[in-house]
């Protein structure tokens, strides 16, 4: 009980605690919702706060129920409690993992949603069709952790798969647990799309961004851009292929390119293309070097081999292993279907002690 009390500390529940009083009082002043935009923020952090506090409390309870448990089991010398016990233990762990992780996720852009990009590289309609397991990776993902989605922008490849595809993903810490994900995926596999029956390398950029919702000052120069529109393309609702509503735009001293083509009209896809013009534009500002902005602006260096982040074998062997970390498995198959929670925690802890070190 007493290492528990120490993750009580590490987890800064006293302060947590006199936070959520603070905001309290705060709640009841008669001009607290005066400001909506300020309560909104307030609010937000207060149920952040509450769910933090709540969570170690319902760890306190699993503990003490497993010591209940064990105690039982000495007391009546009953080896039938011995699953009951590891199952709990298993479900304990887990929960004091996902608190650990939450203590990681404070970086500026966090608790943002995400916007995730995806291009095929080299490889032809392999990668494309890469594109598009890796999309329904992240899908899946988003699905187990109960964020929703939005796909954005979608560019069919000539065979199978897709060119591009960017999705929305929202829901809490959504950019910063998928921020593990920028960079060059590797797939090696067995081709279906060879008829020689070859082992075949494929690549896959992506590119995640936060979707920072407030009015963001960027001055973005008319004739520092080109707005082209486009005919859509892919699932997308009544309205796709029926007109050209669909918006790319280009800035130009920074190769910038978002695009957009969800919304239910020209305009309102290119207030979203600009939103994610000025949010890459104004993160790039924030950078203190240019390793960083390269990171944030998407230049993932070559989309090909050598340059991955992380590499899917399913042929000879099956496993998966992210290059920075060096966290791997060999249920390769779970992790396409969303199960990268390993990766991304990994990421977490990595960055962490990397800039703790700096």
């Amino acid at each position: 009980m007493n290492h528990l009390r120490n993750w009580g500390i590490h987890f800064d529940l006293s302060n947590k605690k006199l936070r959520i009083e603070e905001i309290d009082r705060q709640i009841e002043q008669p001009d607290f919702w005066n400001d909506s935009d300020k309560a909104t923020l307030v609010m937000k952090e207060h149920k952040e706060l509450k769910k933090s506090v709540d969570s170690f409390a319902d760890l306190n309870v699993k503990y003490e129920d497993i010591e209940t448990l064990i105690e039982m089991a000495y007391e009546e010398n009953d080896d039938s409690f011995i699953p009951e016990i590891e199952q709990e233990l298993t479900t304990f762990r887990e929960t004091l993992e996902e608190l650990k992780i939450s203590t990681l996720l404070s970086g500026e852009y966090d608790n943002c949603n995400a916007i995730i990009t995806l291009h095929a590289g080299a490889g032809g309609t392999e990668s494309c069709d890469w594109a598009s397991m890796l999309s329904r990776m992240y899908l899946r993902y988003a699905d187990k952790k109960g964020f929703t989605t939005q796909i954005l922008d979608i560019l069919d490849g000539e065979e199978a798969g897709y060119k591009s595809i960017t999705i929305q993903i929202n829901g809490e810490n959504a950019y910063g647990h998928l921020k593990s994900e920028h960079g060059v995926h590797r797939l090696v596999r067995i081709s279906p799309f060879n008829a020689a029956g070859k082992r075949q390398t494929s690549f896959v950029s992506c590119d995640v961004m936060p979707d920072i919702e407030e009015d963001i000052d960027v001055e973005i120069k008319d004739d520092d851009i080109r707005v082209d529109t486009y005919r859509s393309s892919g699932a997308g609702g009544q309205h796709i292929n029926k007109t050209s509503s669909a918006i790319r735009i280009t800035h130009f001293p920074t190769g910038i390119v978002v695009q957009c083509q969800n919304e239910r009209s020209q305009h309102m896809n290119r207030d979203k293309a600009m939103q994610m013009l000025k949010a890459k534009l104004y993160m790039l500002k924030q950078q203190e070097n240019m390793e960083k902005s390269a990171a944030i602006k998407g230049e993932v260096t070559d989309n090909a081999f050598g340059s991955q982040i992380r590499s899917y074998v399913m042929q000879p062997y099956t496993m998966v292993k992210d290059h920075r970390t060096s966290a791997e498995t060999g249920t390769v198959d779970s992790v396409l279907d969303g199960s990268i929670d390993l990766f991304v925690n990994a990421y977490l802890k990595w960055i962490n002690s990397y800039k703790r070190e700096e």
